[in-house]
């Protein structure tokens, strides 16, 4: 038979594996899903009304960072002025640029 804990914790793991997590369970689990989400386990947990309706997301710090960089129009435009000049040969390769080291 399965002991209470071993339910929890199993309980948790599917909420995390499928990214869905009811407010109940964050409140109740909260420093096991952050450590997920922290360590990188998952980029995000939905955090979900009774499993129905989706509330809010924990989101992994480095995952925010890149989708604050996707949204910033000058990012997108860099990106896409260093993929122009690579197509032209404009570019310098390693060794050009920082020699033997």
């Amino acid at each position: 038979m399965t002991s209470q804990v071993d339910k929890r914790t199993l309980y948790v793991y599917t909420c995390i594996m499928t990214h869905l997590v009811p407010t109940t369970t964050l409140r109740n689990n909260l420093s096991d899903i952050l450590g997920v989400v922290e360590k990188k386990k998952k980029d995000y947990v939905l955090v979900t009304d009774r499993g129905k309706k989706i509330r809010a997301a924990l989101v992994n710090l480095d995952f925010f960072e890149d989708l604050l960089a996707l949204a910033s129009t000058n990012y997108l435009k860099s990106i896409k002025e260093s993929r122009e000049q690579i197509k032209k040969g404009e570019h310098s390769t390693h060794d050009q640029v920082f020699g033997e080291l």
